[in-house]
């Protein structure tokens, strides 16, 4: 009895921690309307999210994403996940800023440009700050996907 227990108790923390996070999708992100809102800073307008109550409610929450690897500065520590490949993305082709997630790895990624891969981190909403992108994932780590 004391070993069927045991095994239960490590079943269930076992589930825990590999369930822990929330897997969502692109169509999740979607979840957001933008409106021009002049910046004095850039004196020009940009698009500001309103996010909507279903992306919210994975704020700060751990979450796992898959997508298409960009690193658009090579030198840099600025990484992003396209819901696109480069050739399609937000800044080159007509895809909006719901399709790509600004990513902090914990450790320099290994991946190249259009890898796809599977990315888990803490999802934070950026509503205010232009010189970053509206999704960002910090504590990031990242594998490739089949």
């Amino acid at each position: 009895m004391r070993n069927l227990c045991l095994t239960l108790l490590l079943a269930v923390c076992f589930h825990t921690f590999v369930m822990g996070q929330e897997r969502i999708t692109w169509s999740h992100l979607a979840d957001v309307t933008f409106k021009p809102v002049y910046n004095a800073i850039h004196d020009t307008n940009f698009l500001m999210p309103t996010f909507g109550d279903n992306i919210k409610s994975y704020k700060g929450k751990e979450v796992q994403i898959k997508g298409y690897f960009l690193n658009l500065n090579p030198g840099s520590d600025f990484f992003l996940l396209s819901a696109n490949p480069m050739a399609s993305c937000f800044f080159c082709g007509g895809s909006g800023p719901e399709t790509i997630i600004e990513v902090k790895f914990v450790e320099k990624p290994p991946f190249r440009t259009d890898q796809v891969i599977t990315v888990t981190g803490t999802l934070m909403l950026n509503k205010d700050d232009v010189d970053h992108c509206n999704y960002i994932l910090v504590g990031a780590t990242g594998e490739l996907s089949q």
